[in-house]
């Protein structure tokens, strides 16, 4: 019996192949249009991505020419600002010259302040360092003084001890050569 079922397993009808077969091309076909759609979009964005890549060269390639001309272009306008005044008549290039005589004078005035204010600086800097190293200096001979002073009374107070004592052992000596002779 165990060979009739698996027999009655294997087979199948007509219909049934049929329908699988059906089945089997429905999901061919699914898939071939999913693949042709993911192979079309990739398309797409390798277009985009290529008509990207254009566009950005071409965009630098603009900017190399456009800086230069749009650079050139700001000189000529500031050049021309500041030749204006001097090219419109003689009342306007006065008026221009005595502003900038006018600008000119403050601002050597301006220096001039700033350069005192530094001299004085340096000066009231000048003499406070004199000063300190002065007072050093008259602390340091003041203390060399006092260590002199100190030592020179104390060697001359071991010197007269030193002569007492000398005198003592002469008039000890004098006294036993006398009781002696």
């Amino acid at each position: 019996m165990a060979t009739q079922s698996t027999t009655n397993n294997n087979t199948q009808t007509a219909t049934q192949r049929k329908a699988t077969a059906r089945k089997a091309a429905a999901t061919r076909r699914r898939n071939a249009a999913a693949r042709s759609r993911s192979a079309r979009k990739a398309a797409e964005t390798r277009a985009k991505a290529e008509l990207n890549t254009i566009q950005v060269v071409q965009a630098q390639a603009e900017r190399v020419v456009l800086i230069p001309v749009g650079a050139a272009l700001t000189v000529r306008d500031d050049v021309l600002e500041v030749v204006k005044p001097y090219t419109a008549g003689r009342e306007s290039a006065e008026r221009e010259l005595t502003k900038l005589q006018k600008r000119v004078a403050t601002n050597l005035r301006k220096f001039e302040r700033r350069g005192n204010t530094a001299r004085n600086r340096t000066v009231r800097d000048v003499k406070k360092t004199r000063t300190r190293l002065e007072r050093e200096l008259r602390q340091r001979r003041n203390q060399a003084t006092r260590v002199v002073k100190r030592n020179r009374r104390e060697a001359e107070r071991q010197v007269k001890v030193g002569r007492r004592e000398a005198e003592n052992l002469v008039n000890k000596v004098q006294e036993q050569v006398g009781s002696l002779a």
